[in-house]
């Protein structure tokens, strides 16, 4: 899949612990374990701002996307 979540970069940057993060949106830790490690099909846009928000950053920054155009084909 082209779109990948590259929290964990963000996470580091900010020097935050993923248990600390999922507290203060909400999330159980599986879930966000699942987000980190790209496990999930899709993310609610709400999760996606609290996420933004604990973090100072855009969603550009927690989610990055490869071009591959043989997804075209399909």
């Amino acid at each position: 899949m082209p779109v990948r979540v590259t929290l964990d970069v963000m996470l580091a940057r900010r020097k935050m612990r993923a248990r600390d993060v999922a507290e203060k949106i909400g999330l159980s830790e599986t879930q966000l374990s699942l987000l980190r490690n790209g496990k999930v099909r899709g993310m609610r846009f709400d999760t996606l701002s609290k996420l933004c928000l604990v973090l100072d950053c855009r969603p550009g920054d927690i989610i990055d996307y490869d071009v591959d155009e043989t997804d075209l084909d399909a």
